[in-house]
């Protein structure tokens, strides 16, 4: 279960299906991914064909990405209790 958000609209969306602060044409992918996020017990449940998950940069060795379009990634952190700090951005 997702324990925290660094990226408000993500929250809203997975609580309430929608999200002014998500783009209209990611809404669907992004709900899809959080609610595969919300569901992992560890990181590589989220190795699925299309969402290219990997380490992100060699940072933090908790730190992982999924792709959701084009320079958007979801990224997050996976601590004892699951994924922390999720966050929706294009770090590119």
């Amino acid at each position: 279960m997702i324990q925290s958000f660094q990226h408000k609209g993500l929250k809203e969306l997975l609580e309430t299906g929608r999200s002014k602060r998500v783009d209209a044409k990611q809404r669907a992918r992004v709900l899809v991914i959080l609610n595969l996020l919300d569901d992992a017990t560890c990181p590589e449940d989220m190795a699925l064909p299309g969402l290219r998950f990997h380490p992100y940069k060699n940072t933090d060795p908790r730190l992982f990405s999924v792709d959701v379009s084009g320079p958007w990634r979801i990224l997050f952190k996976w601590s004892d209790d699951g994924p922390i700090e999720v966050d929706l951005a294009q770090p590119h």
